[in-house]
């Protein structure tokens, strides 16, 4: 698997990046479980991986933790994101919300260090931005921790340009990139600028949901089973499968996408589709399908 700078400054990842998200809902989770997808991730050249506390309530931060250690994974080896919030979940579902503050940052990022038994995280993405947040309080806290070596590089999760903007114009390093859904059931980044603004700063986005949440693949509705019948044409063509193309159309776009799914085979679908080389009147036949969808 290639190897790509997420922005100029780096860090260098894989050009597939996997999630976590999905496990939290994972009755009979382990550290076994976790360790062998992450045994096999790593054999398909994935080094980047995609954390939060908000997943399982840090349990998957732990186990991911622990599994690293068994593997015997080497620290400067694999790319660390993790995320902070302004939101905690509660067993019952709901959600306790408290301001961004030094000491509740500092918490979020002291708990998720000691969780995943490491010294640094990679980059930490502040995630969904906050109206009430104070902007500068927050890029000194970030910063400072830059300055300490806990926090290697800063991103932001679903921020939409003026936000992006406003937080990188108090980071003394620039922000690396944007974590957001993109998939061909939902091209708003693209229209919106997120795409185009992430590039401007010689950046790459995070791109969530490349399959939207498996309605490529079995979603009965007309927009699904209409991309699906272009995806199956090409994927005759590039002897893959339509997982692949929808996941090769992010790639020729200069995003990574985010690999959510449990399943090896559809993992290595997923990892194996930087190897389509779209022709550009193949990319523009899907995303005219898209466009003309949404219209």
């Amino acid at each position: 698997m290639k190897r790509v700078l997420l922005s100029d400054s780096g860090p260098e990842t894989s050009d597939s990046i996997y999630s976590f998200w999905r496990w939290e809902n994972e009755a009979d989770l382990t550290v076994e479980k976790v360790k062998e997808i992450t045994e096999y991730l790593l054999s398909l050249g994935i080094n980047a991986f995609d954390i939060s506390p908000l997943y399982g309530k840090g349990r998957i931060e732990e186990l991911f933790g622990k599994a690293l250690e068994l593997l015997g994974v080497k620290r400067e080896e694999i790319v660390l994101f993790t995320k902070i919030s302004n939101k905690h979940p509660q067993d019952d579902g709901t959600f306790i919300y408290e301001p961004f503050t030094e000491k509740s940052i500092q918490h979020q990022i002291d708990e998720s260090l000691k969780r995943l038994n490491t010294d640094y995280i990679d980059v930490v993405l502040v995630q969904d931005y906050d109206p009430l947040m104070k902007v500068d309080a927050v890029a000194s806290v970030l910063t400072t921790l830059q300055l300490r070596g806990k926090v290697k590089h800063v991103g932001v999760s679903n921020f939409n340009v003026q936000q992006h903007k406003l937080i990188a114009s108090r980071l003394s390093q620039e922000v690396v990139t944007n974590h957001f859904e993109l998939n061909l059931l939902n091209t708003r980044a693209l229209e919106d600028g997120r795409v185009d603004f992430i590039k401007e700063q010689y950046s790459k986005p995070m791109a969530f949901g490349p399959l939207a949440d498996g309605r490529i693949l079995h979603g009965h509705d007309f927009q699904a089973e209409t991309i699906r019948g272009v995806l199956n044409e090409l994927a005759d063509k590039y002897n893959s499968n339509i997982e692949q193309i929808a996941v090769a159309w992010i790639h020729k776009l200069g995003a990574l996408p985010i690999i959510g799914s449990l399943s090896k085979d559809r993992i290595r679908n997923a990892a194996t589709a930087s190897e389509i080389a779209l022709t550009y009147q193949d990319w523009h036949t899907i995303y005219e399908t898209t466009k003309t969808l949404n219209a």
